[in-house]
């Protein structure tokens, strides 16, 4: 599993001392900051950090709270961050000397932890907590100008679609699947996040030029493989069409997938055939025909099917069906 850096949770503390615990920690393992709420009676919370090289991802649930950074304790400690934050139950309220926004479930923001500012999370109707994840990024990682930067900061991104939309669904699967990962993953994931967030920050700036050729290219390597796995099922899906989504020639994309360890049609086969292995191993799906399956995911004929997935698997689809489905019963 992934390196975790910290794991806070007020859930084995004496009630009375959960909220004194919990400011504690946060202010050891994020930044100083002063933190008020009107839930301390019984504070339930809890928040995960993990390592990503030199990134880190975080999580946190927590009850309303208010959370202010003031320039003596920006004096106190300044680890030099901007801070990602992805709201995924409640809102968000950040306040800095002449600006104040707020932000939604799935709006992406970025703050700096070297400005003052004050940040209020607050729970939506019927909800008792707030849930999120983010990064912590060194702030020279980023490869744009401080001040082109500066004009993003406390700006909503979406976090929905486009570039946003991947990176959110990047963050949350991590922090979702962490235990999954090898420790020896987080660096990798680590430069993965940094390029989407800089392909994220770039776009919100038009300024893409202003990003490194490489981290341009792995952003748009990313993008693909994302289109990919939404179009799996469609028979239409081919290098010439995703060129053509992406607005780029069909020579470019073979070209962006040399250093990749397959093909784009290979990778395409590849993607389809997981699908169709997931969808055997299903037990819900056991009425399903193994020919059925197949054409489900673009391989209409079971002969086809058959020999492709006997080459990745070692052995036949009706094989691997059965030991799969013996397996859970």
């Amino acid at each position: 599993m992934l390196i975790e850096k910290a794991f806070i949770s007020t859930q084995d503390v004496r009630t009375s001392d959960r909220f004194d615990f919990w400011c504690e920690q946060v202010c050891e393992t994020y930044v100083p900051t002063e933190i008020d709420s009107d839930c301390t009676a019984n504070f339930a919370a809890s928040q995960r950090i993990l390592a990503l090289g030199a990134v880190q991802l975080w999580t946190v649930e927590h009850p309303p709270m208010t959370l202010r950074r003031s320039r003596r304790l920006i004096r106190r400690s300044d680890p030099g961050l901007y801070h990602l934050s992805l709201p995924l139950r409640g809102t968000m309220r950040l306040t800095r000397p002449g600006h104040e926004a707020d932000y939604a479930p799935h709006d992406l923001v970025l703050h700096d932890t070297s400005r003052p500012h004050l940040m209020r999370a607050i729970t939506g109707h019927g909800q008792d907590t707030i849930l999120g994840t983010g990064l912590f990024v060194p702030r020279e990682l980023l490869p744009l100008p401080e001040n082109a930067i500066d004009r993003l900061l406390m700006r909503p991104l979406p976090g929905r679609d486009g570039v946003g939309g991947l990176l959110a669904h990047v963050l949350t699967q991590v922090a979702r699947d962490f235990g999954s990962y090898r420790p020896d993953d987080g660096p990798r994931l680590g430069v993965v996040v940094l390029d989407l967030l800089s392909a994220l920050l770039a776009h919100a700036l038009e300024a893409q030029d202003a990003l490194p050729s490489e981290t341009r290219r792995q952003a748009l390597v990313l993008r693909i493989r994302a289109f990919v796995q939404q179009h799996l099922c469609d028979p239409h899906l081919t290098p010439r069409t995703i060129a053509a989504a992406h607005h780029i020639s069909l020579s470019y994309l073979h070209r962006l997938f040399q250093d990749e360890e397959e093909t784009v049609a290979a990778w395409i086969r590849l993607q389809r055939l997981e699908r169709a292995r997931r969808d055997l191993a299903d037990p819900a799906m056991r009425t399903a025909s193994i020919h059925a399956i197949g054409a489900r995911w673009c391989f209409p004929r079971a002969s086809d099917f058959t020999r492709a997935f006997r080459t990745v698997y070692g052995i036949p689809p009706s094989d691997y069906r059965h030991r799969a489905l013996c397996a859970t019963e």
